[in-house]
């Protein structure tokens, strides 16, 4: 074999070995995006949403949802479809804090923050979260339990699915 042709090989082989290499701890550096919230629709029986001092209880009865304490108005199941859709495509971006005094910056105290709590079918509170608005980023939130400090990025914004306004939820009832 040609000397040139040698060369060329090795600088070749070195040039996609480095490649390789590179590529591998770039992949250390990506961020681990991890499910925020897995739940079973169908073991929900009520949804609890609360915020600025109102708030809205959507309770399944048999397979229909209805809004408690409101007999004027028929909820919309693609609303409700679509606010189990979104709660399974949240992922948690990373930890901005774990510090309880750090809840204000991120909207995310018992005051100022939409709260969500999914009840089971047995009564009890499967899941229960407390979002915040990202001043940064109007895509995103912020989110944390009730029973922890963790506070984390979220990759999408469910605030706007958050609503204690009924029309959100329901339409009228057709009268003839």
């Amino acid at each position: 074999m040609d000397k040139k042709l040698k060369i060329g090989i090795i600088f070749l082989t070195v040039v996609i070995g480095l490649f390789l290499i590179n590529n591998s701890l770039q992949n250390n550096y990506s961020a681990k995006l991890s499910t925020f919230l897995n739940l079973d629709k169908n073991n929900i029986l009520k949804i609890v949403i609360s915020s600025n001092q109102e708030a809205i209880e959507l309770m399944k009865i048999d397979s229909s949802w209805v809004i408690s304490g409101n007999d004027t108005l028929i909820v919309k199941n693609d609303v409700i479809d679509n606010l189990f859709i979104k709660i399974a495509e949240l992922e948690k971006q990373h930890l901005v804090t774990s510090k309880k005094e750090n809840w204000n910056q991120y909207g995310v105290t018992d005051n100022i923050g939409t709260h969500l709590a999914f009840i089971n079918l047995e009564g009890i509170t499967a899941a229960y979260y407390v979002f915040g608005k990202s001043q940064e980023e109007y895509n995103k939130c912020y989110a944390r339990t009730e029973q922890e400090s963790d506070v984390y990025l979220l990759n999408s914004n469910i605030l706007y699915q958050l609503q204690v306004n009924p029309n959100f939820w329901g339409t009228k009832i057709a009268t003839e």
